[in-house]
């Protein structure tokens, strides 16, 4: 449990699995809590309940309208997010882990550690504004830094962009990107887009071959903005 909100395991897992659904930019359903966090809808319903219910509320929750945090539990998200995040780039800068690795070990120590080990730790990293995969690391403050960043599916054939951010946690699907040299600071061109299934053609910065890759993976890579 986290020594500095006093919020169980379960309340956290919850916010935070609610703050990566909100940045979709829409209310969230039960259901996609329930997928997120791999349990029932009924489960999901009986927890928002209490969520709303706590002083101050941490969501604003309406049946049949979705799911939103409050300042409260954006606040209570953010702290959680900050610690799970700079769990990851530790393990990969410090422990030499691979970004595969680290999603499941953060979620594990997340709950764990104490305020202090937190300032320790972003010290040792020297306050890092992105973890492994890009996604940005809230400040001791809880803001975000900003970066103004499109889906590689966006770019305009022909044009060379860094990726700055894969938005997935999946094991298998991080190391298959990292055998064809793409993560964060890659630069990828993108060659072409095939109109009918929307597959992209791709040359990634210091290789001679080009790889395809598919609808779902050209909406998760996202890139710096060349107009940013």
């Amino acid at each position: 449990m986290n020594p500095e909100n006093d919020f169980s395991e379960a309340v956290e897992d919850y916010l935070k699995a609610i703050f990566d659904l909100e940045q979709g930019g829409k209310n969230i359903t039960t259901n996609q809590i329930a997928a997120q966090l791999a349990v029932k809808p009924a489960s999901v319903t009986s927890m928002l309940k209490k969520l709303a219910a706590f002083d101050p509320p941490l969501v604003d929750y309406h049946k049949h309208r979705g799911v939103r945090l409050t300042e409260a539990g954006k606040k209570a998200a953010l702290r959680t997010v900050r610690q799970h995040r700079l769990i990851e780039q530790f393990l990969v800068q410090v422990m030499g882990y691979s970004w595969d690795e680290v999603h499941e070990e953060a979620d594990h120590m997340e709950h764990a550690i104490s305020p202090k080990f937190e300032e320790r730790m972003a010290t040792i990293l020297g306050e890092p504004s992105y973890d492994p995969h890009g996604d940005p690391i809230p400040g001791p403050d809880l803001s975000l830094p900003s970066n103004i960043t499109i889906p590689l599916a966006q770019l305009p054939a022909g044009q060379t962009a860094t990726v700055r951010r894969v938005l997935s946690s999946d094991s298998a699907l991080l190391r298959y990107l990292g055998t064809l040299g793409i993560h964060p600071d890659a630069r990828l061109t993108l060659l072409a887009q095939v109109p009918y299934d929307h597959t992209l053609r791709v040359r990634v910065a210091g290789q001679d071959q080009e790889q395809v890759l598919g609808a779902e993976l050209g909406a998760r890579i996202l890139v710096e903005s060349p107009a940013a």
